[in-house]
């Protein structure tokens, strides 16, 4: 004789239906929760986009407004004029050619950087997640290979207690180099290994294949040129950081460590690459900054601000002469667009 079971379910009790009518709001709860958090991540990641009018075009200094943590920009010649602002969220922004690259911390136990990758409109093509501290950006001439160093321990090139990660990425061919500490190093023409090599800073040449970059080891900072094609790199001379080439691809500017002091370590110099001779610039305070060449003659830095303000713009000339001017008040960043 088969089992027989009832057809309808027996009635709950009380407790059992309240207990349900919880369980149902806690699911709603959660949803509405999750919903939220979505919507709110997409309204933060719009928050940190560029305004629809706001483009990379010139002849214009674009400039991190470190009042905002937006991009902004001004003329290049003249006095300082009202900025415009509008510009995507960014810790360190550079530009050239058609693309950007905007790298934007994101504080946590283990911080990381999203390095944004923008085309001319400023509109995001690609973006790396990156573990450590935004440092240095830096993009090529036409655009084609960018460059991006963060923190990985530490925050402050003045102390032995760093490590950074220097990335290349290729756009034409999507290519990423997440770290280039592995490329083969010659040091007085001997193939050169150490557990400690850091690598920071790279600024790229016109033919999108040679570059240059700041080497540390054993205590010394070194000046370095890289090869792409080959996956090499050399060793030109001692005491150089955050090279910066010329426009003209024939002088880099470097900060110099002159003083052990370790508030004020540092001198901006031009090096000419064909006679190897230094020049040290009219700026007498300590740059920690990779300078940015506005045109051949001149370059411009971040410095500690006034009034209260994170940091200033200034410019120089590059052959040595002339003063330190004023650029930007409440910036950082600088790069010559146009």
């Amino acid at each position: 004789m088969s089992a027989r079971f009832p057809r309808t379910a027996t009635p709950l009790g009380p407790r059992a239906r309240i207990a349900v009518v919880v369980a149902a709001v806690l699911l709603l709860a959660g949803g509405s929760v999750g919903y939220v958090q979505h919507v709110q991540h997409r309204s933060e990641g719009r928050r940190g986009d560029a305004d629809a009018s706001f483009t990379l075009t010139g002849p214009a200094l674009y400039f991190r407004d470190t009042a905002t943590g937006r991009v902004a920009h001004q003329p290049r010649a003249g006095t300082p004029a009202t900025r415009t602002g509008g510009g995507p969220a960014c810790d360190r922004f550079y530009a050239s050619g058609d693309s950007a690259l905007c790298l934007r911390a994101e504080p946590g136990v283990l911080p990381k950087t999203y390095a944004v990758v923008l085309d001319r409109r400023l509109r995001e093509t690609r973006r790396v997640v990156v573990p450590g501290v935004p440092n240095r950006a830096r993009v090529s001439a036409s655009g084609r290979m960018l460059s991006w160093t963060v923190f990985a321990t530490g925050d402050s090139y003045s102390t032995t207690a760093f490590s950074t990660r220097t990335a290349i990425l290729d756009l034409r061919t999507g290519y990423l180099i997440k770290s280039i500490e592995d490329i083969p190093l010659t040091m007085d023409g001997v193939r050169y290994h150490a557990p400690d090599v850091n690598y920071w800073g790279v600024t790229f040449a016109r033919d999108d294949n040679r570059f240059y970059a700041t080497v540390s080891t054993k205590g010394r900072t070194y000046l370095v040129e890289g090869n792409m094609r080959n996956w090499s790199a050399k060793v030109l001379r001692q005491n150089a950081e955050c090279p910066s080439l010329s426009p003209d691809n024939t002088r880099i500017a470097f900060k110099k460590k002159v003083s052990d002091d370790p508030a004020a370590p540092w001198r901006l110099y031009a090096l000419d690459l064909r006679t190897m001779r230094e020049t040290p610039l009219a700026e007498s305070r300590s740059v920690d900054d990779q300078a940015a060449w506005l045109n051949d003659g001149t370059v411009a830095y971040a410095l500690p601000g006034a009034a209260g303000r994170a940091s200033d713009i200034w410019t120089v000339p590059a052959d040595g002469s002339g003063k330190p001017r004023l650029a930007v008040a409440g910036g950082s960043s600088p790069v010559a667009v146009g």
